[in-house]
């Protein structure tokens, strides 16, 4: 009875064919998997439960942000909207959504973190139970990002930790299907000390998404674990190295915890001052002290209240100054930190060269 038993379970797992990333996906977006392997799971209660919940927070997200950028960008920077040079994303954490809200074109998505890759995500191999269990706490790691617009890592880190749908994948997986792309391959990557792919060991593991952008055409979407400090890049400088092989490309900051502010920091500032063609940020990113007037056209949007109470000691006296100047445009959404419309700002640098040179700043 028992060899009969084991012979079944083998059977079972031989049978057991996972399911193309695009069904995972929509499954984990609340979306239909009608004719799909994953039909019958979705028929489960804790799939309409989910279902629900995501159509009800999407429809509120994108009415009150999504639909205002995509309107508001190709009006208003229409040059940087419809740019196809590759995107750096530094400390984005799984933020797909809010780079493909402002960069659609770009052939290639560059982001980064601290948290950890993951696994791809199997959900048919779970149980009923481990599956609700799952999609619940990937609820709960998006709620912030979906209310704020941006993510509290360390909620985020505990909550996919507790999962078998781990690490940030999951969530790139909602994002890339709600934002109405499909995803054609998914692979787990490593990069070498000279920021090639590798299948060595390697300190630096990462994921590759080829998918079919809502423009029709492929576009790439990497994310990497790794360390950005000064120290993080000397130690182990494959991600910086993978960037360098990209060329030149636009950048976007948002929610990045005023890091590039600090001297331990200034490796990637320097390298997105000196690779970037545009910068897109709010006041956590780069400071405006260093965007050289002979090099960099910058452009205001929106308000500058200052930093919230955990970053005050980032204020920008120069940056308050110029948007009490009265240059500023309208920005009707929110974004970063200071999420809520009206208090909101976007800093936008565009470089007069192609690729001018980062200028030391004197303390």
């Amino acid at each position: 009875m028992k060899k009969i038993l084991l012979s079944l379970l083998c059977l079972c797992q031989q049978l057991h064919a996972v399911a193309p990333p695009d069904h995972q996906a929509r499954f984990l977006a609340g979306l239909s998997v009608d004719a799909t392997e994953l039909e019958p799971l979705a028929r489960e209660e804790s799939w309409q439960t989910h279902a629900s919940a995501f159509h009800r927070a999407w429809l509120d997200l994108d009415e009150r942000q999504l639909s205002q950028i995509r309107n508001w960008m190709p009006a208003t920077l229409n040059y940087i909207y419809e740019d196809d040079n590759p995107l750096f994303y530094m400390f984005s954490g799984p933020d797909f959504l809010y780079a493909n809200s402002f960069f659609p074109n770009a052939n290639s998505y560059i982001l980064c973190g601290r948290e950890p890759v993951g696994s791809l995500p199997d959900v048919a191999s779970l149980s009923s139970e481990a599956r609700a269990s799952a999609m619940g706490n990937l609820r709960t790691a998006m709620n912030a990002i979906l209310s704020f617009s941006f993510f509290i890592t360390a909620d985020m880190k505990n909550d996919l930790s507790q999962t078998q749908l781990s690490g940030t994948i999951p969530v790139l997986y909602v994002f890339l299907a709600r934002a109405g792309c499909r995803i054609t391959q998914a692979e787990l990557v490593k990069l070498n000390d000279a920021g090639e792919l590798t299948t060595e060991k390697s300190k630096t593991p990462g994921v590759k998404i080829t998918f079919i952008g809502t423009t029709g055409k492929t576009q790439t979407l990497y994310y990497f674990t790794t360390d950005l400090s000064n120290w993080g890049i000397k130690s182990n400088p494959a991600f910086m190295e993978f960037c360098k092989k990209q060329g030149q490309g636009n950048s976007f900051v948002k929610a990045a915890s005023y890091l590039m502010h600090m001297d331990e920091f200034s490796s990637v500032r320097d390298f997105l001052l000196s690779n970037s063609r545009n910068i897109m940020e709010d006041d956590s990113g780069i400071p405006l002290k260093y965007f050289s007037q002979d090099q960099w056209m910058v452009t205001l949007y929106g308000h500058y209240p200052g930093p919230i109470e955990l970053f005050k000691q980032h204020f920008q006296t120069d940056l308050d100054l110029a948007f009490r100047s009265g240059g500023a445009g309208e920005l009707p959404f929110g974004m970063g930190y200071q999420w809520r419309p009206g208090v909101s700002s976007l800093i936008v640098g565009t470089a007069y060269k192609a690729a001018p040179k980062a200028v030391p700043i004197e303390e």
